[in-house]
């Protein structure tokens, strides 16, 4: 990764005004409670039952579980994407439930989400030199520290991918492109909802080394959304296993992968392929 970028996310060139000092917790969920509201049945039920977590300057925290276990619910309401309920949310050092509307836009540059689909996150009318134009235009005080070519450099892209379509793009290409806009931005957290699901396994080991390069040479935090245990054990610190709307299990990853306390969790390590990822219990 080039000078530039280590320095236009992490250094002093990437200092913001509305930045706060590196100590305040770049996360704090305390208590959150999310519930929706069935549209065919009127049923509430509660996605996101009493959960808390914290998430530190540069640090790599996970949330794992099987598909509707509410972390993906909980990522969009912690970081003010999606509704939220009861409890607490202090995003950089702000409490969402009391920031005013102005303010929250000057802080969601600070917060940048690597979806799934990273065809479905870019906008097919446009290349992609025009989509970077367009964040830009819209953020010229952050994102005139680098050019195109090598902001797609910094995520192993070649400049002439520039003026090509995302229908043009393989999978591994277009989620590069998504990381590379939300490097631009200069965030203090990455947000990263099941970012390698859908890529074949090289791919996969390509997104995954870039990912983890971006957290070592830039200082960003790192919010991990994922059902692939793998994953999450070769990229992150602190692992919260939810089931059901709640975190069952928090630990640090190697702690929670070989000595579990939590049945699901035992039984999420259980359908790991290979011993490697079997716990000592």
């Amino acid at each position: 990764m080039t000078e530039a970028v280590r320095k236009g996310v992490s250094g002093e060139a990437a200092r913001h005004p509305r930045t706060p000092e590196p100590e305040t917790p770049v996360l704090v969920v305390d208590d959150l409670v999310v519930e929706h509201r069935d549209r065919g049945t009127g049923q509430v039920f509660r996605a996101v039952d009493h959960v808390s977590l914290r998430i530190d300057a540069g640090q790599s925290v996970a949330v794992v579980g099987e598909s509707g276990s509410g972390k993906t619910t909980l990522a969009m309401a912690a970081t003010a994407l999606g509704p939220r309920g009861g409890g607490d949310i202090r995003l950089l050092g702000h409490s969402l439930s009391e920031i005013s509307r102005t303010r929250l836009r000057r802080l969601r540059p600070e917060v940048q989400v690597v979806f799934q689909d990273p065809h479905g996150s870019l906008d097919p009318r446009q290349s992609v030199r025009s989509g970077l134009r367009e964040l830009r235009a819209l953020q010229p005080e952050r994102t005139s520290w680098i050019g195109d070519a090598e902001l797609l450099g910094s995520v192993r892209l070649a400049p002439e991918l520039l003026d090509r379509y995302p229908h043009q793009l393989s999978g591994g290409q277009a989620q590069r492109v998504c990381i590379a806009r939300a490097l631009l931005m200069r965030p203090r957290l990455i947000v990263a909802d099941e970012p390698t699901s859908g890529l074949d396994v090289s791919v996969q080991a390509d997104v995954l080394a870039l990912l983890r390069q971006i957290r070592a040479t830039t200082g960003a935090a790192l919010l991990m959304i994922s059902h692939d245990l793998a994953v999450v054990r070769s990229l992150c610190d602190v692992v919260h296993v939810m089931y059901r709307g709640r975190v069952v299990e928090s630990g640090p990853c190697e702690q929670v992968f070989v000595t579990p306390e939590n049945d699901y969790t035992r039984e999420l390590l259980a359908a790991m392929p290979g011993a490697r990822w079997r716990s000592r219990r």
